[in-house]
């Protein structure tokens, strides 16, 4: 019987892991479903886990990374089409549970005050939420990590995420061009956009998009928690 927390390195994942092994000292197996598609602080955060938890977090994978995926699936990921999520991370963590021993238990970071989503991995996995369990809310894990000085990275989805916001394009354009080079390459390829048209004022393309980067092309400056809704910031 296997104890398998899912780390994906967010900050309810993170929290969940540092602290069921404080107060459920056990055995347990660590994994993430690396796409081969995260940000050099996201590989960072991951080992840096390894150290305060003691042991390696297994990266339970697709055949293929995100591109690879891509371009087996013929299409990108959209806010229409989220099949990333599905192929990349669900269903490579039910086919590594199924092959468990039978009463293997699935820790999952899911709050308190998250919309329950008990039917994700299939309804043949047990699965445990911890913080549920503890009526954990965002602030408590926000709280829990500041008291273990632990330190969540800006970013920890894929650097060609269709949901993240316009700054993020933005920092991604300017921090790695080479994986801003290679994302507007696979549009090309596959005639289609990481991001979704009209969404606001600027282009969905990652090559146009680029040039109002490079132009100096300014985006609004909003307080954390407005909607611009020129720019969808």
């Amino acid at each position: 019987m296997k104890h398998v927390v899912g780390l994906s390195g967010g900050k309810d994942s993170t929290a969940l892991a540092l602290r069921l092994a404080e107060i459920e000292p056990r055995d347990y197996e660590y994994i993430c479903n690396e796409t081969g598609n995260e940000l050099p602080a996201m590989q960072d955060h991951w080992k840096k886990l390894e150290d305060m938890l003691g042991k390696p977090i297994l990266r339970v994978r697709h055949t293929k990374d995100l591109e690879g995926t891509i371009h087996q699936m013929n299409m990108l990921p959209s806010v229409f089409a989220r099949w990333c999520t599905r192929v990349l991370k669900i269903q490579p963590t039910i086919a590594y549970m199924e092959q468990l021993p039978e009463g293997s238990v699935l820790y999952v970071g899911l709050r308190a005050d998250e919309e329950a989503r008990r039917g994700l991995y299939g309804e043949d996995i047990t699965i445990r939420f911890p913080m549920r369990e503890w009526g954990w809310k965002e602030a408590d894990v926000w709280a829990y990590l500041d008291k273990r000085g632990v330190c969540i990275p800006a970013r920890t989805d894929c650097a060609w995420c269709p949901y993240q916001r316009l700054g993020e394009w933005r920092d991604l354009y300017n921090n790695y061009p080479d994986l801003w080079a290679q994302g507007a390459a696979l549009e090309k390829q596959m005639g289609a956009t990481f991001r979704s048209p009209g969404r606001d004022t600027w282009p969905a393309d990652m090559e146009a998009l680029g040039r109002e980067f490079a132009s100096g092309r300014k985006l609004c400056e909003y307080k954390r928690g407005d909607t611009c809704r020129v720019c969808s910031l």
